[in-house]
């Protein structure tokens, strides 16, 4: 097996191993077998489904940022004994257009093109496709925050084609979060005008896509996630301000555009699902997220949010931007921490329940809305490793805080965990954890197979492509019909 890093430049810095992740990916395919180390769980059956940037550039042109990246989609379908795989990429049109183009068209998150070029565009927004998916009523969608949902057929993963759900009214958020007891799927998206406004959409099983309606914001502004519980959509409006004078003039790239702004502090935002019109704002201390894990109610009203909190919004550059081009300038600084929102009071405290630097937390499924216990994050296990991608995944007990790692497994690097439960399982953590991995010495990716309940031990097994696939942001599972 051959090493996917290109070949060192004389006189060069040397380049960490895990840079191997941001290789254009150009191997397309369907699904085809894998070859198996170890043994799969015979329950194990369906599909493990992900999406994230795995193109980063147009011919010689780099892209600015991560998030900028052409999207594609990792899929394992688990069949028992053996599973097979598939890779894609993500053809939109306007992903299409530029590789046919041969160069960069369109501005983007942190990619900029010239001014005659976006006056061209005429406002004009380009789908990567490439952060999440989400499956609903048997249908499959790779979504990015800035613009419509993209299509894809759940059978052989191909672009069916972009659509708004004969709702939406501008974008439609990567981050889309599904309420059990109601049986339905609730997401939201901006609109920039006199005033920023989220447009709240909810997704029921069985039934059409309806918009709920619209929640005026504080100020113009970025929110990646929320989260919800039973009764309640949670929005944290940090004090990130978004210029739209400079956007409306086509300066800068988006990210350009967006300022902290400590001063202005942070905007817990309540929605009733049911009573839109009479949201709850509660005022605190400057903070940034990106990501949320779970929230639940309690008996006497109050609602637990658990996030990973970032100090400020200077990970976008620092961390995150920098990952794809070299070496970050400065360590990953998410930690995870758990809430409590008052709505009688309007307090919010919130503390530290982990010290590793952590993202992309999940909790079972069945645990979403509810109260629960164990959170899965992606996690840097070392100083060291602080600023590369994360090295482990940990399990995270939310009652006790004791922190277990699966891994690290040599130089491995992992994306977000996926937890699956057990054919019959009645303990919360009686399942699987899937993991995307990056393996440096092979050059290689895997998904690893990993057992809930025995974070010390080796993977259960391991799925391996014969080729390597960028890290990806976002992912879930389908189980076999």
């Amino acid at each position: 097996m051959t090493s996917t890093m290109a070949a060192k430049r004389p006189g060069a810095p040397e380049q960490p191993g895990w840079r191997g992740v941001f290789r254009d990916f150009t191997q397309d395919h369907g699904f085809q077998p894998l070859r198996v180390e170890g043994r799969l769980p015979e329950d194990l059956r369906g599909t493990l489904l992900r999406v994230g940037p795995v193109a980063f550039g147009v011919g010689a042109q780099r892209y600015g940022h991560w998030f900028d990246g052409d999207g594609g989609l990792l899929a394992v379908r688990f069949e028992g004994s053996g599973a097979q795989g598939a890779a894609r990429l993500i053809n939109t049109p306007t992903i299409q257009a530029e590789r046919n183009a041969g160069k960069l068209i369109y501005s983007n998150y942190g990619t900029s093109v010239p001014l005659w070029r976006k006056l061209m565009m005429r406002g004009k927004k380009k789908n990567s496709a490439n952060t999440s998916v989400m499956a609903w009523n048997g249908r499959l969608f790779a979504l990015f925050e800035a613009t419509q949902p993209t299509e894809l057929s759940p059978e052989d993963l191909r672009v069916l084609g972009e659509t708004d759900l004969d709702v939406i009214v501008s974008n439609f958020s990567a981050h889309p979060h599904r309420v059990p007891a109601r049986k339905a799927t609730y997401n939201f998206g901006m609109q920039y005008g006199r005033e920023t406004l989220l447009e709240l959409y909810e997704l029921p099983d069985g039934g059409a896509a309806r918009h709920l309606g619209q929640v005026p914001l504080p100020r113009p502004t970025m929110i990646h996630d929320f989260i919800a519980t039973e009764r309640h959509l949670i929005f944290f409006v940090t004090p990130l301000r978004l210029n739209v004078f400079r956007m409306l003039l086509k300066l800068g790239t988006y990210s350009e555009n967006l300022e902290w702004r400590p001063e202005l502090g942070t905007e817990v935002l309540v929605i009733p699902i049911d009573d839109l019109a009479n949201p709850v704002r509660i005022e605190t201390e400057p903070l940034y997220t990106w990501h949320f894990a779970n929230a639940y109610e309690r008996e006497d009203g109050s609602l637990v949010v658990d996030y990973v909190r970032q100090p400020d919004f200077s990970s976008t550059h620092t961390w995150l931007g920098e990952l794809t081009h070299g070496v970050p300038s400065a360590d990953a600084q998410g930690r995870l921490h758990r809430a409590t929102v008052d709505l009688k009071a309007r307090t919010f405290r919130t503390e530290e329940r982990s010290a590793l630097s952590c993202e992309f937390p999940r909790v079972a499924p069945r645990d979403q809305t509810r109260e629960y216990r164990y959170l899965y994050v992606g996690v840097h296990s070392k100083a060291a490793a602080l600023r590369g991608p994360f090295d482990a995944v940990a399990k995270v007990d939310m009652t006790t805080g004791r922190e277990e790692l699966f891994g690290p497994y040599g130089e491995q690097y992992p994306a977000e965990p996926v937890f699956v439960p057990r054919a019959g399982a009645t303990q919360e953590d009686d399942g699987y954890v899937l993991t995307q991995v990056y393996d440096v010495p092979s050059g290689l990716t895997h998904v690893a197979v990993l057992d809930a309940r025995n974070p010390g031990a080796d993977p259960l097994a391991r799925a391996w492509f014969e080729h390597s696939f960028p890290i990806t942001f976002h992912g879930g599972f389908m189980p076999a019909k």
